[in-house]
């Protein structure tokens, strides 16, 4: 019958987010330790891929940290809604016996039952959800895979993949691919295709049931083996990444420290258009004479305002740059152990 394939489904897919929700976590734990390990190694922030400002390593895991997190809520959200027992809707139209519904799912661990015979046949969106959750899932290993991929390179150098998780090129032994996480990027379309593909079938469906339904099993087995088969590599990976703190700490560049110099003009008491104005100056001064930003000298800055006076050049200390984000989910480390401690709590409670 139409709703016992229906329910069978929602079984099976109760009992793949929990076993999802169990290896996302895996994740998240060696984000966490990687996080407190080597929270405070100073390493650029980018933005366009662009150089932006100092962060630490620690800051950097974190962000991956709570993405994933929200991936377990999702998961967890879209459990309450696939718990809901078609059992008993028959064909489309019900049935004629007096079954007690309600208790048959409790008996099968159901938190509630279909209130609409036709819809209860019919439902996919638990699949679809699910899928979604599974989409997100590979858009967030991806985007992690694609900056370690970017860090591991010789240009960058920032980390350096295990031999177990990299592989050597057919052609160059010199080489080391990261091909680990270029696969984890590349799972993530797959991934996308398949939520695509049963939002596709599902869209011009006319009540009820229809034979079309049966390939709603496909994309949603393939999302599961999919990422039953990424998840502990990627956590595997990172767990083994070696960090080059040196390589970090030399790719950090005193114009970085632009948007210091801006703040350190608001507490002098400038509007922050006009400090941002004058910073940029500075920054084009600089670049004009073929020096960095903290090599100008002191008529140079007394020349752009005389609100620049000499405590200017204690701007450029990256740690302290980093450090003065001290705001709940900032970079300092006090936010940073602020981040770690709910992280704690978070892994602690699920």
């Amino acid at each position: 019958m139409r709703d016992q394939i229906a329910t069978d489904i929602r079984l099976f897919a109760l009992e793949a987010i929990k076993h999802l929700q169990s290896q996302v976590k895996g994740v998240m734990e060696v984000l966490a330790v990687q996080a407190s390990t080597n929270g405070h190694t100073l390493m650029p922030g980018y933005t366009h891929l662009q150089r932006a400002q100092p962060i630490t390593f620690g800051h950097w895991c974190m962000a991956y940290f709570w993405m994933l997190e929200r991936d377990v809520d999702r998961l967890m959200d879209c459990a309450r809604r696939t718990s809901v027992m078609p059992l008993g809707s028959g064909a489309l139209a019900g049935n004629p016996f007096a079954i007690d519904r309600v208790a048959l799912a409790a008996e099968l661990s159901f938190r509630a039952v279909s209130l609409n015979s036709l819809d209860g046949v019919s439902d996919r969106d638990f699949v679809a959800e699910l899928l979604f959750c599974c989409a997100m899932i590979g858009a967030h290993l991806s985007r992690m895979a694609e900056d370690l991929v970017i860090y591991s390179t010789a240009e960058f150098g920032f980390v350096t993949f295990d031999d177990a998780y990299s592989t050597g090129s057919s052609l160059m032994p010199q080489k080391k691919n990261p091909d680990a996480m270029e696969l984890a990027r590349g799972k993530s379309a797959r991934l996308t295709g398949n939520l695509m593909a049963l939002l596709t079938l599902l869209k011009g469906l006319p009540m009820t049931y229809n034979k079309d339904l049966q390939e709603d099993k496909e994309p949603l087995f393939d999302s599961l083996d999919t990422l039953n088969i990424t998840l502990p590599v990627v956590a595997a990976a990172v767990r083994t990444l070696r960090l080059n703190a040196n390589r970090m700490l030399a790719a950090l560049d005193p114009f970085m420290l632009a948007t210091d110099v801006a703040e350190y003009l608001v507490r002098k008491g400038l509007p922050f258009r006009e400090a941002h104005h004058l910073s940029g100056r500075a920054v084009a001064l600089a670049e004009k004479k073929g020096i960095v930003l903290s090599a100008l000298r002191d008529e140079d800055w007394n020349e752009l305002s005389p609100h620049f006076g000499p405590d200017i050049h204690a701007v450029f200390d990256f740690a302290q740059s980093a450090a003065s984000r001290d705001v709940t989910g900032g970079t300092s480390p006090r936010a940073l152990r602020e981040q770690l401690d709910a992280a704690q709590v978070w892994l602690n409670s699920h």
